[in-house]
């Protein structure tokens, strides 16, 4: 049921009073270990900055990032626009890869599976490759959903959705309704027993509450690390046997600091876990400082605005819709809808892509921002597969847009988890992108290397579920020159 999130924040016992991040810090330099983290979307590195955002998880890449002194690098993996069993044996390799960049250079590294904060994602399956290529050498699997920039908080083992000051139970939310990834439970003890097809019972899901965060501090939660996983010991990690699961409750970034914490005296004193979480649990378990929302002037854009903006939109959610309508009010923007029945259809999806590039391209060149997104209506499919693959076509289509335009943007938003990736890999070439930090809550802006298609630009990675009516509007309005001027 709804709760009001005033009421249940005033229900709670104090925050840990203590300010725990250079702490942190300390045990993170102390340990050294290389954070590895593989995102099954570009969305998830909104709560960083300074750190790389690898595409390329070769060897020698993945070499030179455990050479690097940043204790923390992301893997784009996609794989959350996969069937499971390529996404399993895409982690499968990358995990080889590590191994091998560990021995060339002598430094261990822990695992980040993160995946999207309403619960959807090839959960367990992902896991448990992990620990199964890991060597069978994980103690618990931990499970951080807690998502501060996106209203995404876990009280009494529930995940809530924050819309206002309302906290709505995630399983009645449409995110729950996700034709490949949707669920049925908001409480994650029996969460993970569904996403488990029972083979976990919920009493077999461990918890750390608010109760031990707050009232026991970092040593509470330490000592209730160190007992999970013993029945585990010597067994060989597989699907069919999965590992010990640990919910961890959260409703600020106080409560994962404490957790963190914790979690580091487990791992000095011989525990060894796997993550699977949000963003925010990134930021801390990295030991790295918030930074304040960036504004247009940290962007480096090019003064004299010459050619407007691309905005390409391929998330469907409802939240989408409604952004997308009050970006249009802005002046000096245009939208080019693509009819996805017509990218469906191999008579007429040549001659659809080749329409909008040319109305972009003429938008651009007269200094007009550009929205191009993919019609509304929703295709009815057979199986989860079918789903993926329109997907997956859809977004291949946006991507030869991209690609087939001649004139540079001025910036670009990408607008939803799958189509950010697929448009920066596969249409802008990148193999390495800089996080700069958010300038909206929840929506991180790269700045693309020199092997990219557009070398040093601005790309903003716009998370479908991601912020009010008004935040792809105020986005754009944050990249656009002061005092623009448009030609209509």
């Amino acid at each position: 049921m709804n709760v009001s999130r005033q009421a249940l924040l005033a229900s709670l016992p104090p925050e840990w009073p203590e300010d725990l991040l250079p702490q942190i810090q300390t045990q993170v330099r102390a340990a050294n270990k290389k954070l590895v983290v593989l995102d099954d979307d570009p969305t998830g590195n909104q709560t960083v900055h300074g750190v790389a955002v690898l595409t390329d998880w070769s060897v020698p890449m993945l070499t030179g990032a455990f050479r690097e002194p940043n204790p923390v690098v992301y893997i784009l993996t996609n794989s959350r626009s996969m069937p499971l069993a390529e996404a399993q044996d895409l982690n499968r390799r990358i995990v080889r890869n590590l191994k091998t960049a560990q021995t060339a250079t002598g430094r261990d590294f822990a695992i980040i599976s993160r995946s999207d904060s309403t619960l959807r994602g090839h959960y367990p399956g992902e896991t448990n490759v992990l620990a199964q290529e890991l060597g069978g050498r994980i103690d618990a699997v931990l499970l951080v959903p807690f998502f501060a920039e996106g209203g995404r908080l876990t009280a009494g083992d529930v995940h809530y959705v924050a819309q206002g000051d309302i906290l709505v139970p995630a399983a009645a939310t449409e995110y729950a309704r996700d034709a490949t990834f949707g669920y049925t439970h908001s409480n994650l003890r029996d969460w993970v027993s569904e996403k488990h097809a029972g083979a976990l019972a919920r009493d077999d899901v461990a918890t750390i509450s608010l109760d031990d965060i707050r009232s026991g501090g970092p040593s509470a939660v330490s000592a209730k690390l160190m007992r999970l996983g013993a029945r585990f010991r010597g067994q060989t990690a597989s699907p069919e046997t999965p590992h010990k699961v640990c919910i961890v409750n959260a409703v600020s970034y106080r409560d994962l600091e404490v957790v963190v914490a914790g979690l580091l005296q487990a791992e000095s004193g011989g525990k060894r876990f796997l993550y699977r979480t949000a963003a925010s649990f990134v930021r801390v378990r990295g030991g790295i400082a918030p930074r304040p929302l960036l504004i247009h002037a940290d962007l480096g854009l090019s003064p004299g605005r010459r050619h407007g903006g691309l905005v390409v939109v391929g998330s469907h959610v409802q939240t989408t819709t409604r952004q997308v309508e009050s970006a249009l009010a802005l002046p000096g923007i245009r939208q080019i809808e693509i009819s996805v029945p017509a990218l469906l259809d191999d008579k007429l999806r040549e001659g659809e892509i080749a329409q909008a590039v040319g109305r972009i391209e003429g938008m651009m060149r007269k200094g007009q921002d550009a929205l191009v997104s993919t019609s509304r209506e929703v295709i009815t499919v057979s199986s989860d597969l079918d789903s993926l693959a329109i997907g997956r076509r859809t977004s291949r289509a946006l991507v030869k847009i991209v690609r087939s335009i001649n004139t540079r943007p001025a910036w670009i938003i990408a607008k939803g988890g799958i189509t950010s990736s697929d448009v920066a890999t596969e249409g802008l070439g990148v193999h390495r992108v800089e996080v700069l930090g958010q300038a909206i809550p929840g929506v991180p802006v790269w700045r693309t290397g020199p092997e990219s298609r557009w070398p040093n630009g601005i790309f903003v990675v716009f998370p479908g579920n991601v912020g009010d009516d008004q935040a792809v509007a105020r986005m754009i309005t944050i990249l656009r020159q002061p005092a623009a001027s448009f030609v209509e």
